[in-house]
């Protein structure tokens, strides 16, 4: 059982936000939903993450606050009894006229994309995968016991608190399930402990044949010309957009067209419907890209990466191991027979290369293999004279371009931007 975060960790805001006088020290990012800023107010005594979306009666900005009060909602039931400490909490939440905000606690170590390209080789160590991924599958497996199905997992939404630990952000493409009941399996298409890399057919002949057929209405059925070399992965969203609607006899499903390209599950490109398994397939894409510095099926374009997401099988450097072996059951095509599949994390928690994970003692690790430094999270003396109005940026976005906007610090999707450096990681 996951012991609960330090309680400093719980702090809500007692006193509901004033918007009118909060001031930014900066911007920490700005998406397609909104724009996050770092806040220091005196009054609530510890900085954090507001994220800001602005109304409008514009379709776009419409679906904008449509998510964004779905992810207050998903933060609401996160923030219950029982928290994760792999997960963030509701501080608090302001909505007038004009906006719609949120309070988050704020991640001074930045995300892990940002973390890994501060490597030499810009990869991390089996050890320092080892670390973060067990802390994901914790995450993961406290949002799927609450019936959520996460949908976006990469290393953009994977941020790194002040004591080193990890927790996920950006719930907006996520949604509630209902969960199945226990699944149980033909004994020829369980994946035991004992498979050897490479040694299974994945699907029998005549299920190739039909996805074939069905895939040659979206691509070319021709072998694709590979690029090699390992490059950074592009993280274009996929907006929900209603696929067709079969029946499903366990369990419940979506429909919907959501995630990052390269992250996105065969069964999601297929429009077959998915649950849960979805975010066991972007488990296996977040280890392999941790592992080499690229996603595995990357395509020159989005048509391309699709194909590689239903056709290729994932390539693996040197010899196999355990993570090879774990990448691999992540990685598996269909659904029904990918780790994680039946039983959830428990079954990849059981998996060998968590062999030495001790998870009732993670958040006990005192020594993570990054720890932001005390500056990043001291935030008390960074405040610019009066700070970054919020209203006043929102203003100066809609201004015409011959207005100059007031000096602002240049966006960015995380403080960890800041000072790229190479770092080498502590062993876990």
């Amino acid at each position: 059982m996951e012991k609960p975060p330090p309680e400093h960790c719980l702090q809500v805001l007692t006193t509901d936000l004033n918007f009118q006088n909060l001031r930014a020290i900066k911007v920490l990012g700005k998406g397609a939903m909104g724009t996050v800023f770092l806040v220091h107010d005196p009054a609530f005594g510890i900085p954090f993450a507001l994220k800001v979306v602005e109304k409008s009666t514009l379709c776009t900005k419409f679906e904008a606050e449509r998510r964004a009060r779905w992810e207050i909602q998903v933060l609401n039931k996160l923030s219950g009894s029982s928290p994760s400490p792999f997960l963030p909490h509701l501080l608090s939440s302001f909505e007038n006229s004009e906006f719609l905000a949120w309070a988050v606690p704020f991640c001074p170590g930045g995300d892990l994309n940002v973390l890994r390209h501060r490597q030499t080789d810009r990869v991390f160590s089996p050890a320092v995968v080892r670390f973060y991924l067990a802390e994901i599958v914790c995450a993961l497996e406290h949002l799927h016991d609450m019936g959520i199905v996460y949908r976006d997992l990469k290393p953009e939404n994977i941020l790194v608190q002040q004591s080193g630990h990890v927790t996920l952000t950006d719930f907006d493409l996520s949604r509630t399930l209902r969960k199945p009941t226990i699944k149980t399996l033909p004994s020829s298409t369980h994946h035991n402990l004992d498979h050897q890399p490479g040694s299974v057919d994945f699907m029998d002949r005549s299920q190739k044949k039909h996805n074939r057929r069905n895939m040659s209405r979206w691509f070319p059925i021709a072998a694709s010309n590979e690029k090699k070399g390992l490059k950074k992965a592009k993280s274009a969203r996929v907006s929900p957009v209603s696929r067709r609607k079969p029946s499903f006899v366990e369990g419940e499903r979506s429909n919907s067209f959501v995630g990052t390209d390269e992250y996105v599950s065969p069964e999601v490109v297929r429009g077959d419907g998915h649950e849960f398994a979805v975010d066991w397939w972007a488990l296996g894409i977040l280890s392999y890209e941790m592992l080499y510095g690229t996603t595995p099926f990357k395509g020159r374009n989005r048509k391309e990466t699709f194909r590689n997401v239903l056709m290729k099988q994932p390539e693996f450097v040197g010899k196999r191991n355990d993570l090879t072996d774990l990448i691999e059951r992540l990685l598996e095509k269909d659904p029904t027979r990918r780790l994680g599949f039946q039983r959830g994390a428990r079954e990849i928690k059981e998996h060998p290369f968590f062999k030495a994970v001790l998870w009732d003692l993670l958040t006990e690790v005192s020594r993570p293999p990054y720890i932001p430094s005390r500056d990043d999270g001291d935030t008390t003396g960074k405040l610019t004279a009066g700070g970054v109005d919020i209203r006043e940026y929102f203003q100066n976005l809609r201004a015409p371009a011959s207005i100059p906007p007031s000096p602002l610090p240049s966006p960015s999707p995380s403080p960890s931007h800041e000072g790229q450096r190479n770092s080498s990681l502590t062993e876990f």
